[in-house]
């Protein structure tokens, strides 16, 4: 009897442990079906390790190559500037006669600005300056036009004659040249261009038509370029600090310091386009009075207008005084004509336009050219005398705002946009600083820079202490 009750507590006391073990189980069993409740989001219960771990897609910014992404954002802005191009020619040509106006008064402004400042500075006011000045190139440039269209009809009929008799002279010359031309021939010649005018008798008569439209036209752009040209010449400053108020207050330094010597160099061109127009039609009308080609003042004259078109006019007025000496003159009077024009020409691209253009402005040929063909294509002959100026200050801006952002830049900017940060190479320079940041007064500046007081702006650029105003003598009227 006396082993059972320690017989009933061995039992006991393992009962006792063996609960203790069900519930550290069962707690077990109740703290692991709480996680697979936190892990796992399915309803049914589905364990959260039986399931595969699928990796994290990457980022589609990242994804994407370097080369692919500058790409792309180098093409959205090229297509957004090429739509804005788009659109301002559209402009343009609804409005192309005010345009054409304008820049014909910007040229003849040009002109005349250096001989306003010299009488304003000899004492005058500037509204008699600008009177004075105006009304004398005006008068000038209309006794010109008054001068060819005189001596044209003076000499129309004998003009005729000489040019029947230039025609029979040219077709004896032909039947005895080494050539071999028939008589046929010549008359087959003859006739295919009477039946040409003949076809196109209502083409040429609407073309009649169109001429008075165009005269009307005419007239009008050149009353609208001499009001331009009065304004510019006497409110010209003004109207530039008007036009800087338009810019944002980011760019407008940059924008008044290329603005005086854009202007420059549209001044340097058109004094220079004026001096060799001038050379050539002197040696060129000369050399056709002494052979004895008639109207010679009236070519020299045209000469002289055609010169503005660089290389097509000097090629064009040439070829038209040699046809002039040679249905009038003859063979032998063209050839030295011929030879007169092209012995000019050469001493003008060679020696003239170096001397007088090279240095204010610095445009490749082929520039010219291409310029020249566009601007014809685009607006006639008023687009291409504005071409070449209109390339030669583009290139003065252009090259200005690049030295001036050089200039301004405290470090090389980094990438910006989406490419910036996450793939950008490594090493690469971000800038990550707004661009309208305001500067700390109290902040030290960077070694080589100057000081900024406040924010950043047109009143805090110390190159220019008054970066609005032009120059004396190189403002725009």
């Amino acid at each position: 009897m006396s082993r059972l009750p320690a017989w009933l507590g061995s039992v006991g006391g393992g009962l006792t442990r063996m609960g203790e073990r069900l519930g550290e189980r069962r707690a077990e069993a109740e703290r692991r079906a709480e996680q697979d409740k936190l892990t796992t989001p399915d309803a049914s219960g589905a364990s959260a390790a039986a399931a595969p771990v699928k990796p994290p897609k990457p980022d589609p910014v990242a994804a994407v190559p370097w080369g692919v992404r500058v790409a792309a954002e180098a093409s959205w802005r090229l297509l957004v500037l090429a739509g804005t191009v788009w659109v301002l020619m559209r402009i343009i040509s609804a409005i192309q006669l005010v345009v054409l106006a304008f820049v014909a008064a910007l040229l003849i402004t040009a002109l005349l600005q250096p001989t306003v400042a010299r009488l304003t500075r000899l004492g005058l006011p500037r509204g008699l300056a600008t009177t004075l000045t105006a009304v004398l190139g005006f008068v000038i440039m209309g006794l010109v036009g008054w001068f060819v269209v005189w001596q044209v009809m003076e000499n129309l009929d004998n003009l005729s004659a000489q040019i029947q008799d230039g025609i029979d002279e040219l077709r004896r010359w032909l039947l005895n040249s080494p050539f071999h031309v028939t008589e046929d021939q010549i008359n087959d010649i003859a006739k295919s261009l009477r039946e040409a005018v003949g076809a196109n008798t209502e083409e040429i008569t609407s073309a009649g038509l169109e001429g008075v439209t165009v005269i009307m036209e005419t007239l009008t752009g050149m009353l609208l370029a001499m009001f331009s040209t009065l304004f510019l010449l006497y409110d010209g400053p003004r109207i530039w600090q008007w036009t800087l108020k338009l810019v944002p207050a980011a760019a407008r330094p940059g924008i008044a310091g290329a603005g005086p010597r854009a202007w420059q160099t549209l001044t340097a061109y058109v004094r220079g386009t004026v001096i060799v127009a001038f050379i050539d039609a002197l040696f060129i009308g000369l050399g056709i009075y002494f052979l004895g080609v008639p109207m010679a003042v009236p070519l020299a004259v045209f000469i002289f207008l055609f010169s503005f078109i660089p290389l097509v006019g000097a090629v064009a007025s040439g070829a038209l005084a040699v046809v002039v000496a040679l249905v009038t003159q003859g063979v032998f009077t063209g050839v030295m004509t011929l030879v007169v024009v092209l012995a000019v020409q050469q001493i003008e691209g060679h020696i003239l336009q170096p001397f007088i253009l090279g240095r204010a402005v610095r445009v490749h040929p082929l520039a010219v050219i291409l310029s020249v063909a566009a601007g014809g294509m685009i607006a006639g002959i008023g687009g291409a005398v504005v071409a070449v100026p209109l390339v030669a200050v583009t290139n003065t801006v252009v090259g200005y705002l690049r030295s001036y952002g050089h200039e301004t830049a405290p470090h090389p900017p980094g990438p910006h946009g989406a490419t910036a940060l996450e793939v950008a190479p490594v090493g690469a320079p971000v800038d990550t600083a707004p661009a309208d940041r305001v500067t700390d007064p109290g902040a030290t500046p960077p070694p080589g820079t100057a000081p900024v007081t406040g924010t950043t702006g047109p009143a805090d650029t110390p190159a220019d202490p008054s970066p609005g105003k032009p120059p004396p003598g190189s403002e725009p009227g």
